[in-house]
């Protein structure tokens, strides 16, 4: 072979190799959502792949979709464990029944106030969840917001547990809110967040529990005028990433991917902040007639049969609730 054919041959292997190279690095992923535009956690998953597009240098992306149209939100958590999904913007709620670590996040008042539980999120109380995640398929890069939620209702305000007596309220399908509202005196109603608009409006339940921006944006407010702060439930949302997909990226992948979702993370509490502020602003001036709750124990102490049930079932969780009541 000439000298020249050999250094074509050369430069067309070397040329062959480089592509070959490239796409085994190019990695893209697929990501659900199931928020609109312009909320919070929307805008905080957009900015989790710009940012994660930036540090690659364009080898990995994210393409965001959102609105749910991907499927609803167990489903997207299946598909994101088993790998149809790479990632996903998840509420603790739904994976507590099948991470039993994180339904302790499900118990009523288990925090004190948000700050409380980003503190406990961000330190061992958040890897001890995380790593019973990742043995389910998930590993959390971040934990996202998604404030405190209390009662609203139809009826009256609520100022101790006589006055859900009674009352049939909408929760999320979960046999701890369940249990939550039966200690209560309430009639638990498990119907899906799309329907409890209508349900409210016709009377087939007279309350829901959400935060904020919930109760505003999906109009709730219009349906159901007293809303009352009992801010039972303080549930986190994961940053959540398929754990095999996660595990074979290279080490400086991985961090690039933390570190992008931490940002992301800070963006997207920060955006809530103002979001609640927005929303709490919105439903007063609409004439809704707001409640605060000082001395929540009696509240508190309605709710030890469930804490008694739920680590009677599950005593090796006892230590994982101590570790997080007594986070300073």
């Amino acid at each position: 072979m000439s000298q020249i054919k050999q250094a074509v041959f050369s430069l067309t292997a070397i040329a062959l190799l480089a592509g070959a190279s490239l796409s085994v690095q190019a990695t893209e992923w697929k990501g659900w959502n199931i928020h609109k535009a312009g909320y919070p956690n929307t805008e905080g998953m957009d900015k989790f792949a710009e940012l994660v597009e930036q540090k690659s240098n364009g080898d990995f992306t994210i393409k965001m979709y959102h609105s749910g149209v991907l499927g609803n939100q167990p489903d997207a958590i299946e598909q994101v464990r088993i790998g149809g999904l790479e990632i996903g913007n998840f509420s603790l709620g739904p994976i507590g029944p099948i991470v039993q670590e994180a339904n302790v996040l499900s118990l009523p008042f288990v925090f004190n106030d948000v700050d409380h539980m980003h503190r406990a999120m961000d330190g061992e109380v958040g890897e001890q969840i995380n790593a019973a995640m990742e043995k389910k398929g998930l590993i959390s890069l971040a934990w996202y917001d998604a404030g405190a939620r209390s009662f609203y209702n139809s009826k009256k305000p609520i100022t101790s547990p006589a006055d859900v007596q009674g009352m049939k309220v909408r929760v999320m399908n979960n046999d701890l809110y369940s249990g939550m509202v039966s200690a209560l005196g309430g009639n638990p109603s498990p119907i899906a967040y799309s329907e409890v608009y209508q349900s409210l409006k016709t009377g087939v339940v007279d309350g829901a529990e959400n935060g904020w921006p919930e109760y505003e944006s999906m109009g709730h407010f219009e349906v159901a005028g007293f809303y009352s702060l009992s801010q039972h439930l303080i549930i986190p949302q994961c940053l959540c990433v398929n754990a095999g997909a996660y595990r074979k990226l290279s080490e400086a992948e991985q961090i690039m991917l933390k570190e992008a979702a931490a940002e992301s993370a800070q963006v997207q509490r920060d955006l809530w902040a103002a979001r609640e502020e927005f929303s709490r602003n919105k439903v007063l001036e609409s004439g809704i007639k707001l409640n605060d709750i000082p001395n929540k124990a009696e509240f508190q102490q309605a709710m030890q049969p469930v804490y008694d049930e739920y680590l009677g079932d599950n005593p090796e969780l006892k230590p994982l609730v101590m570790l997080i009541q007594n986070t300073k």
